[in-house]
């Protein structure tokens, strides 16, 4: 091959890249149309039952807290029944979830500061008594709450930790 068309061959390939370079620039300029902004997400908001499932799961861990002494566990379990039942009032309206539980509460978190076991039973008695009126006053007393017969977490030491 000669040098003339070694020169050419070379303009050619020039001409290719340059070419392609404009092509890619030029799809890469013009406005290709946008989808739609999706709209924002809603922020999740738990519906009733799923805020009264995780009670009745701290209504339990409160129960074996309470039971083997565990009275930090026991304290922190009624603070969480505590924000799920203003959760609860919230969605409600009205003062129900305080007139059957505000009190048996109250008493449940006198026994654990005394670290009363007697007490602690039966406030914890009474605050099943509560769940249960609560139910029974918004026609929901097909749903029963009582001691726990079992531990459903086994993977949770409910003694207290030295």
């Amino acid at each position: 091959m000669n040098v003339r068309a070694k020169v050419v061959i070379a303009a050619i390939g020039a001409a290719a890249l340059f070419l392609g370079a404009l092509a890619a620039y030029a799809q890469g300029s013009v406005a290709s149309p946008q989808p739609p902004a999706a709209p924002p997400e809603e922020p999740y908001q738990p519906s009733l039952s799923d805020i009264m499932a995780h009670q009745q799961e701290r209504h339990i861990k409160l129960w074996f807290a309470g039971h083997f002494g565990n009275w930090p566990l026991a304290d922190y379990e009624i603070g969480e029944l505590n924000d799920g039942f203003d959760a609860v009032s919230k969605m409600l309206g009205g003062d129900i979830v305080k007139q059957h539980v505000g009190s048996p509460l109250d008493a449940l978190q006198k026994a654990v500061d005394g670290k009363d076991n007697a007490a602690f039973a039966a406030a914890f008695d009474k605050l099943s008594a509560g769940c249960n009126a609560c139910h029974h006053a918004l026609d929901h007393a097909f749903i029963v709450i009582a001691r726990p017969g079992a531990r459903p977490y086994s993977d949770q030491i409910f003694l207290p930790q030295k």
